[in-house]
């Protein structure tokens, strides 16, 4: 069964200030689901530059376009997969909240944002992910100063009922230097996280 790159980006804000720019090229990524916040029509170019199926949903600050849904489902292997900006859970990023969620789209894996942090983990059996902000925009929550939020986005590859979940992480060492760290998390539907 052939796989597929799919990108996952959320809390985009400030276009200009996008330090993954040049990982992302043409021809690699089938497919980019948006969790919303793109805000602006350069960087809807530049995403269907890097992959023409792009999925949007629409995010609090997405005021161009008011016709985005709030949520949406698409299906890769034998994966149902939902994703959503986050702004309508209430509490926000509440694990029974997203839970509730996730059940109520009927879907294997949910992909939240709005919350400007990555966050990956199984609860009951569904895979939960919220890919940070792939510029380090702030978020409108409170932010200790050592606690700003770190840019990341998601790339996941699904074979049959296997996701493979890849992170990237913009980490700056003791000494300011910049460097892409990438973790890699394995989801198998119906057995949990596999490693």
């Amino acid at each position: 069964m052939a796989s597929r790159l799919v990108l996952v980006l959320g809390d985009l804000f400030i276009p200009d200030r996008a330090p993954f720019k040049k990982l992302l090229v043409p021809g690699k990524i089938g497919q980019i689901l948006c969790l919303g916040n793109l805000t602006d029509k350069e960087t809807y170019d530049f995403l269907r530059q890097i992959a023409p199926d792009l999925q949007i949903v629409k995010g609090t600050f997405d005021v161009e376009a008011p016709n985005l849904p709030l949520m949406k489902v698409v299906t890769h292997g034998s994966l149902r997969i939902g994703f959503t900006h986050g702004h309508t859970i209430i509490p926000s990023a509440d694990p029974d909240s997203l839970l509730i969620t996730a059940r109520h789209m009927d879907v294997d894996v949910l992909l939240w944002g709005g919350t400007h942090r990555f966050e990956a983990y199984e609860l009951e059996g569904k895979f939960f992910v919220n890919p940070g902000t792939a510029t380090g925009a702030m978020g409108t929550n409170w932010w200790a100063e050592e606690d700003e939020p770190t840019p990341s986005f998601c790339l996941m590859d699904v074979q049959g009922d296997v996701l493979v979940l890849y992170v990237y992480q913009l980490k700056t060492d003791a000494n300011g230097i910049e460097n892409v760290g990438v973790e890699k998390v394995s989801f198998r539907k119906n057995s949990g996280i596999a490693a």
